[in-house]
């Protein structure tokens, strides 16, 4: 048996430090700053899905599978920011999905979509 809170403490604070990380890229690599703000979207998710099951979470990197195995009730409008920033993780680890770089414009655009889910699930008990 795993120490759920010590692994949900685990993924939270990856969370925010990757959050932090693709906020400080956004104005000078795009790409890369989605990449890391789906991770941060992936490592809440894994705090959900630890708390949720008690187990260390799956080594996937799919937001909406994460989501349906901590059992979170989504709103349309969640499922469609994660499946969005499911291509940014494709994109930023395989160099065949390369799709064109976003600009800078599309690449704020994104964040601000995407932090509403992610504090969401940050402040979600």
């Amino acid at each position: 048996m795993i120490d759920v809170g010590k692994h949900v403490a685990y993924w939270r604070a990856g969370a925010e430090e990757d959050w932090a990380v693709g906020e400080e890229l956004l104005e000078r690599r795009p790409r890369h700053a989605l990449l890391m703000l789906h991770l941060a979207l992936e490592k809440a998710l894994k705090a959900h899905v630890c708390r949720q099951t008690g187990e260390i979470p799956p080594k996937i990197h799919n937001l909406m599978r994460l989501a349906e195995i901590a059992a979170l009730a989504l709103c349309d409008e969640q499922r469609e920011v994660l499946a969005e920033m499911n291509e940014f993780q494709l994109q930023g680890r395989y160099p065949d999905m390369w799709g064109p770089t976003p600009s800078k414009a599309e690449a704020r655009e994104q964040r601000n979509r995407a932090y509403e889910v992610f504090e969401w699930l940050m402040n979600l008990s």
